[in-house]
């Protein structure tokens, strides 16, 4: 890439990050009826046009394979029609959820006379750096539209024709609304240097999302200058307590792996107390190895379950998104969580238990941004949560945290009223 060719994509994407700049403020101040009526309209235009988003899908599939991508990330970038189905229902549900743009809590009268609330409001022009998913496209920006912000879409270069045939539905539906079409915008140029320039942006772009592979985000969280909303891995743990249900056990621990396994809320690493090992084990290997997961297992696994092979260190914190397993027998709950918090990535653990005591310690001490009892890890996504949808998950601590929807995409002011107040010494 040339000085002068990466100088050119800088000034186009500066160009589009001063239309989203104009464009977020007529979203913010636009009515909710508006809002729900552009995001009604994107989900009529994506089943309108199914037929051409498929057809633009089956075209960068064939690239995808031709270019000798893997499996895994074939299947992400897949739109059946199923799945474009799904779309236009996450914006459909988007629509209907409650609208959080000028919501105000806390009034409260101060000792001066003066009120003082909060008001929830826009973060203003959000950046979407995502690989491989083009319904990342929809749901983001379905999500940015209804909670007042403008949003800009970088789909990876593997998704391109899928991701513009999607984004031109977005914008017809904008405009149709009566909102401006630069309140989505897609980045037409799959040239890397178009990341570069955004991620510099901040006087037109206020938050970045990026979604994708570790080293992406890696790569956004160090060059950034504008505040990152993101998590690095998906290490997700299914612990099995010495008080569990076997049935259930069995059940979640399966699900949590093989349901999908490319997701970051896959279960990659399975706990299993000693004293119930010898029942359950032999019950979720015979299942795993039916749908060929490779186990790779500590000595005590490895023992009790023949086609396991020895787990090295590095295995404990891996996020596969494949067709493999780490498992581990742990002495106590104690261990277990000692496991967790030390190979963990801080996205999702769940517990399999019938002790209550048990279940309130895991939710209490387990330092992640989604603490689950009695179910699948799979379970961690916006949809299932009733966001609607999500633009991505969090494992930071400030501002959002575990699926980000609606609220995870506004901000809060002080609000002060008064009737001629002034402060005295």
């Amino acid at each position: 890439m040339t000085t002068d060719s990466t100088a050119n994509i800088a000034k186009q994407v500066e160009a589009i990050g001063k239309r989203a700049r104009a464009a977020g403020r007529e979203v913010a101040r636009s009515t909710t009826a508006a809002r729900n009526a552009a995001l009604r309209g994107m989900a009529e235009q994506i089943e309108a046009n199914a037929a051409a988003i498929a057809e633009a899908n089956k075209e960068d599939l064939g690239a995808a394979r031709q270019a000798g991508l893997d499996d895994a990330l074939i299947d992400r970038m897949e739109l059946t029609s199923a799945r474009i189905q799904t779309m236009a229902d996450g914006l459909r549900e988007i629509a209907a959820l409650p609208d959080p743009v000028g919501a105000v809590r806390e009034v409260a009268s101060r000792p001066s006379g003066i009120q003082v609330g909060r008001m929830r409001v826009p973060l203003g022009v959000i950046g979407i750096i995502y690989e491989s998913r083009p319904n990342v496209t929809a749901d983001a920006a379905g999500l940015c539209i209804k909670s007042g912000n403008a949003a800009i879409l970088r789909g990876g270069s593997e998704a391109i024709k899928s991701n513009q045939a999607i984004g031109q539905c977005i914008r017809s539906a904008l405009v149709q609304a009566g909102l401006p079409e630069d309140g989505a915008q897609v980045i037409a140029t799959t040239d890397r240097d178009a990341v570069g320039a955004l991620i510099q942006m901040p006087e037109y772009v206020d938050v970045i999302v990026p979604r994708g592979g570790k080293s992406l985000v890696e790569r956004i969280s160090n060059e950034a200058r504008i505040p990152v909303i993101k998590h690095l891995d998906g290490v997700c743990h299914v612990y099995i307590d010495s008080a569990a249900d076997i049935d259930k056990a069995v059940a979640i621990a399966v699900n949590s792996k093989v349901q999908r396994l490319g997701t970051c809320n896959t279960m990659e690493t399975l706990l299993v107390a000693a004293d119930v090992a010898e029942r359950v084990l032999p019950q979720i290997a015979a299942q795993l190895r039916q749908a060929d997961i490779e186990l790779r297992g500590c000595p005590r696994v490895c023992a009790m379950v023949p086609e396991a092979i020895a787990a090295s260190e590095e295995d404990w914190g891996t996020e596969y998104l494949g067709p493999i397993l780490s498992i581990t027998i742990v002495d106590d709950f104690d261990a277990a969580l000692d496991h967790i918090q030390r190979y963990g990535s801080g996205h999702t653990e769940s517990i399999v238990t019938e002790s209550y005591p048990m279940a309130q310690r895991f939710l209490r001490e387990v330092d992640s941004s989604s603490v689950m009892v009695n179910a699948s890890t799979r379970f961690a996504d916006g949809y299932e949560y009733g966001l609607g949808a999500e633009i991505g998950i969090s494992t930071d601590k400030l501002h959002a945290r575990g699926p980000v929807g609606l609220e995870g995409l506004t901000t809060e002011k002080f609000i002060v009223i008064g009737d001629g107040h002034i402060r005295g010494g």
